[in-house]
């Protein structure tokens, strides 16, 4: 399969081949393992092609330096995170826009817990950056723009986008608190983020 365009918006140059394909996946799923295991200020792309299994070279055609890496990482998080959203979404009424917030903290939930390198690198590559739209948070709110207001019953304007936008950042500042003392995120603390993004969006979704 071939990366989605936001990841080759990342990319010295964009796989051909489904072998330089494979090698790519490679590469970010090392990048991912080192990330948990040396933090990114220790990040090498020495030792990324080491564990990837590639001649240093093969990092180079694809990535100028560990940053573009990163990014790039943070991009196939947010294209594999839409796709888990679209999936849930196709099993949820249309006018159950609970039901689809719900889908998009749950989803959201299982990165967190299980793929590597997500605790550094989510969706917005390493900080800071210096174009604000490039920030983490604005593009996940970005993305979810574009999946979520047929889900609302709503027309996408200046207004649901930020509101969709103040939604993330609330979520993002109680998830961190979440997972600050618990690895898998405090239930009670998950919880209310829940109940917080409901409320929120009521005054929106529910007129």
């Amino acid at each position: 399969m071939s990366p989605a365009p936001e990841l080759h918006a990342n990319l010295r140059r964009a796989p051909v081949q489904q072998r330089s394909a494979e090698r790519l996946s490679r590469i970010l799923d090392a990048c991912a393992e080192l990330l948990d295991e040396t933090g990114y200020e220790d990040l090498s792309t020495r030792a990324v092609a080491q564990r990837a299994g590639v001649p240093i070279g093969s990092v180079y055609r694809f990535f100028g330096n560990k940053r573009a890496m990163a990014e790039a990482l943070a991009a196939r998080n947010l294209d594999r995170y839409a796709g888990m959203i679209n999936t849930r979404l196709e099993a949820i009424d249309a006018a159950d826009w609970r039901g689809a917030v719900d889908a998009v903290l749950d989803e959201y939930l299982v990165l967190k817990q299980t793929v590597p390198g997500f605790n550094l690198v989510d969706f917005g590559g390493p900080q800071p950056v210096s174009d604000p739209d490039a920030d983490a948070n604005h593009l996940l709110a970005a993305r979810l723009a574009e999946l979520l207001p047929a889900q609302f019953g709503r027309t996408l304007d200046a207004d649901l986008r930020r509101t969709i936008l103040v939604a993330v950042e609330a979520a993002d500042a109680t998830l961190r608190l979440a997972f600050r003392t618990n690895p898998q995120g405090d239930p009670h603390i998950v919880a209310e983020t829940r109940q917080l993004l409901h409320a929120y969006l009521a005054r929106t979704l529910d007129d």
